[in-house]
């Protein structure tokens, strides 16, 4: 056996471990519809996974496979030095802890970031389901599961006996590899209200629950007979992610990156990589074409921004003065908010926490990269880089094939790369409390709250002032209490993120949450016609410019969107990689085709679907502050 491997190792390296840590550090789960017993996937577990065929989000009836979360245990030594990783075996006993828990129905509603100045004049967030005394009866809280063989599974592994307003609400269950390695399964996705009421808004629909969840990952550890402590991690279980192969331009793991240097946590990097710092900030920029129609006129195949371009790539990666220009011009069309501009022109071209209509003259009201990536771009303009761009660098497909000593940081990274720190608003996958560093014990490691330290009881509403105290929200975490700040139920924010609030100013942009959200995608009709060698050019040049509106599967009008969302979320669209025309000037190689839909609404529906939006929310937009 390798030494990797964990198994048959023992022996004198076993002597060297004195401790260990599982990761990754936050592992993502997702829900899913899919019934069949197999119908899950294991999340993404290296930073550029290879793409994956259809049939790996959908199972044979169309429903979506749920994405597993695969937690792993690692021994260090010493020095911080990983040894190996640690998989159950005749000498290696593990009992992995899970609780998962929804506090939605019980927490305060959204109605903006708390943190951010605008929420200091804004009224205090209120209670969701505030006519309901009995607030325990609004948690869904199976309680924790234990397992602790490898290739376990079965009904004593499930999160079920956990219930809101009386109703059983499960919420996934636990599993074991072959090798003892922890697989976590979130919800099906089953959303519903207690009393048949449709819901209303995008974040909070009292009467309502959903089944994602979050928690703590815990695990006791004895080697050889010898007790290790274990640093525990946490399991956070979101909506599915209907762009599998998309980053957002900032990352979740770019925006923890960013704390943990800004906390001193970590060293501040002077000199970035191209290939490893710059590149996936403008790879990011091109690959949202699949997903907004701005950005494909903006940043897709052919446009002038196109960074990917063989040509393009080599000036912007060349160090040196020749270019020292074109660097500079790139690096300050960023969106800084030290700048305080307001404008909706700098990139990237996405919506921030404090979104509203009319867009209100303030910098949050758009996005921006952390502090950390656009002092790397600033360095880069100036020359001071690592000129290491290498267009057949290979990268690692599996996690296997990381080196050992890198496999730790890797899996950390890559469940976060495909998180979004897009507008919190409230977000995706979690919100705006994760960007304090009072939340963490250590890079990307959440602070865990002991079970004998309650969360005080805020009151009927919730400030500002004490949603960032001391003794608030922001400090330990408890099973969950990540996922209770997102809307109720997810589908609604889902069905509710748009692009182009404001056709005055453009149809398409700015956007909110593209790499999970999609918002115009090229369908599968126009595909076959691009691919197509027998059509004219022109008609596969059309078909390729084309964009169609991915929530056209939801129908016409706002409340039949949700309704639709809520019931039939596997009939949106995943927009998967397909092979695209080799050597072709104005087609590329790979493409991006979403596998559902294929029709858009009329004007005059997406006027009335405006309009009803509008009416029933009683809000600017569907999402603003």
């Amino acid at each position: 056996m390798s030494e990797s491997s964990g198994m048959g190792d023992g022996g004198c390296l076993d002597e060297t471990i004195v401790y260990a840590k599982i990761h990754p550090a936050i592992g993502i789960a997702r829900v899913g519809n899919s019934r069949e017993p197999d119908g899950f996937y294991l999340g993404p577990q290296v930073v550029d996974p290879a793409p994956l065929p259809a049939e790996t989000y959908r199972d044979s009836t169309g429903a979506l496979k749920r994405e597993v979360a695969q937690f792993r245990i690692y021994g260090y030594d010493g020095a911080g030095r990983v040894v190996r990783e640690l998989c159950m075996d005749a000498d290696t006993e593990i009992r992995w802890t899970v609780e998962l828990a929804n506090h939605k129905a019980a927490w305060y509603n959204f109605e903006l970031a708390l943190d951010i100045p605008e929420a200091a004049s804004a009224p205090p967030s209120t209670r969701r389901n505030a006519s309901v005394k009995d607030r325990s009866s609004l948690s869904i809280t199976p309680g924790p599961r234990s397992i602790a063989a490898p290739g376990a599974r079965g009904d004593d592994y499930h999160f079920t006996g956990g219930s809101c307003f009386g109703l059983p609400v499960p919420l996934g269950e636990l599993r074991t590899d072959d090798h003892g390695r922890l697989l976590v399964f979130g919800g099906q996705g089953k959303s519903a209200s207690r009393d048949g009421q449709p819901p209303t808004t995008f974040a909070n629909n009292d009467g309502w629950y959903d089944d994602t969840s979050d928690g703590p990952v815990s695990a006791i550890l004895h080697l050889h007979g010898r007790p290790i402590a274990v640093a525990p991690a946490w399991v956070v279980v979101a909506p599915p992610n209907y762009g599998p192969q998309q980053k957002s331009v900032r990352t979740m793991h770019a925006l923890m990156n960013d704390l943990a240097i800004q906390a001193g946590q970590l060293p501040p990097p002077t000199r970035p990589s191209f290939q490893h710092d710059l590149l996936p900030i403008f790879k990011a920029m091109c690959d949202l074409q699949w997903m907004n129609a701005g950005f494909a006129a903006g940043f897709g195949y052919g446009m002038p921004q196109y960074f990917l371009d063989p040509s393009y790539l080599a000036k912007l990666s060349q160090p040196g003065d020749t270019y020292a220009e074109l660097r500079r011009t790139v690096a300050t069309a960023f969106r800084n908010p030290s700048d305080e501009d307001a404008s909706q022109k700098p990139w990237p071209w996405i919506y921030g926490d404090a979104m509203n209509l009319p867009m209100p003259p303030i910098p949050r009201a758009m996005n921006s990269l952390t502090p950390t990536q656009l002092s790397l771009l600033q360095n880069w303009a100036e020359g001071h880089f690592i000129a290491d761009y290498d267009p057949h660098c290979p990268s690692p497909q599996q996690i296997e094939q990381v080196p050992l000593a890198e496999q730790p940081a890797m899996l950390d990274r890559a469940a976060l790369e495909f998180c979004l720190a897009d507008a919190f608003h409230p977000g995706c996958e979690m919100t705006w409390p994760v960007r304090h560093a009072t939340m963490y014990q250590e890079p990307y490691r959440w602070r865990h709250r002991a079970k004998n330290d309650p969360e005080p009881d805020y009151g009927s509403t919730l400030t500002p002032a004490e949603a960032t105290s001391y003794n608030g929200p922001l400090y330990g975490q408890f099973p969950g209490s990540i996922t209770r700040w997102m809307a109720i139920p997810w589908q609604t924010d889902t069905a509710s993120c748009r692009s182009g609030y404001d056709p005055s100013y453009d149809p398409y942009l700015p956007t909110f949450w593209p790499a999970r959200v999609p918002n115009q995608v090229l369908t599968e009709a126009n595909y076959q016609k691009v691919i197509d060698p027998s059509l004219c050019r022109e008609e596969r040049l059309a078909a390729f410019n084309a964009r169609f509106d991915w929530d056209n599967t939801l129908g016409v009008g706002y409340p039949q969107q949700l309704a639709t969302m809520i019931d039939h979320f596997d009939q949106q669209g995943l927009v998967l990689v397909q092979p695209g025309v080799a050597d072709d000037p104005d087609f590329p190689p790979q493409m991006q085709v979403a596998d559902r839909g294929g029709a858009t609404m009329t004007d005059e529906e997406r006027l009335e679907t405006d309009r009803e939006m509008r009416r029933v929310a009683r809000l600017g937009t569907p999402k603003p502050q």
